[in-house]
């Protein structure tokens, strides 16, 4: 594989650019690799681990003279690091980021990047429940979609970004930013909210115990507390910053939670089952598209039955 970018630069250090540190490494696609934490911390152990050719002390340091400057931090915190490397930023360059909400990121990045600099937003839509620079690994990327939200860039830094998320693993595609935050909203904000919600009213039964909870958890309770496991800053600024069709989506999952349950409380069998039936579809449709398994542990490395 050649060299798509000479140096870029890495600015958050946790899951998914240290994935991308390690995928770039398997596929040879960058030069030099930078990388830039804001807690001393994380830099402490992403030099320990080698993560990252060189880790810097402030994101001015590790963006200048690079080819591509990729935001690995949380929503919030967007705004803040593009003023940093701004005055550091070499003609040329692209700068992209891999939030989760797209419409925000725009308003918050794109005034601080400067004439001859290309800022194309993208969202790798891969993740574990695991946060942190040693969470990292080759493979997150692998047949993952990474959506592009040109949002107005020049088409040659576009189809850059794209050939170096296609050399890191993933598929790759183009998307309206108010299409993908909606897109967005369903298949990824609103099961997160839902997850944190039903683990929260278990944890708020007082006649069931925690240690009942934990001990008889099947896996549609397991599940939903792998993903309610996940970073609760990213997940606070993904719901307040996407809050439009965070909320659009959630009315429509409220009509239809109301249905079932006049549905249960009417005995209508026939709705519950055609419900249920149509849902089941939906499953099979992601496996036959090859992002899970049908694996009793839904493909996420449990033990293996002999």
């Amino acid at each position: 594989m050649s060299v798509i970018y000479n140096k870029v630069a890495l600015i958050g250090l946790g899951l998914i650019a240290s994935s991308m540190f390690w995928a770039m490494k398997r596929g040879g696609v960058a030069g030099e690799v930078t990388g830039y934490a804001r807690s001393e911390a994380t830099r402490d152990t992403a030099r320990r681990i080698g993560l990252c050719d060189r880790v810097c002390d402030s994101a001015a340091e590790a963006a200048r003279d690079a080819d591509l400057v990729v935001l690995c931090v949380p929503v919030g915190a967007m705004a803040q690091v593009a003023q940093d490397i701004a005055p550091v930023l070499k003609p040329g360059a692209t700068v992209t980021d891999v939030g989760s909400v797209k419409q925000s990121v725009i308003d918050a990045v794109a005034p601080h990047i400067p004439e001859g600099v290309h800022f194309v937003p993208a969202h790798p839509m891969a993740g574990t429940e695991h946060s942190g620079p040693e969470s990292g690994f080759a493979e997150l990327f692998d047949n993952r979609w990474c959506l592009i939200v040109p949002h107005g860039a020049e088409a040659e830094a576009t189809t850059r970004l794209e050939q170096f998320w296609q050399a890191l693993g993933a598929q790759t595609e183009q998307m309206d930013v108010g299409h993908h935050d909606q897109v967005c909203a369903v298949v990824s904000h609103i099961p997160h909210l839902i997850a944190y919600t039903m683990v929260g009213v278990a944890d708020d039964l007082n006649r069931v115990s925690d240690q009942e909870v934990i001990k008889f958890s099947a896996a549609g309770f397991r599940d939903f507390t792998r993903i309610a496991a996940s970073d609760p800053t990213m997940w606070r600024d993904v719901f307040l910053t996407n809050k439009d069709a965070t909320l659009e989506i959630l009315g429509r999952f409220t009509e239809e939670l109301f249905a079932l349950q006049r549905a249960i409380r009417t005995g209508d069998g026939d709705q519950l089952f055609d419900y249920f039936t149509r849902t089941r579809a939906v499953r099979r449709g992601i496996i036959d598209a090859g992002q899970d398994t049908a694996a009793p542990d839904f493909g996420r490395g449990g033990p293996k039955k002999a």
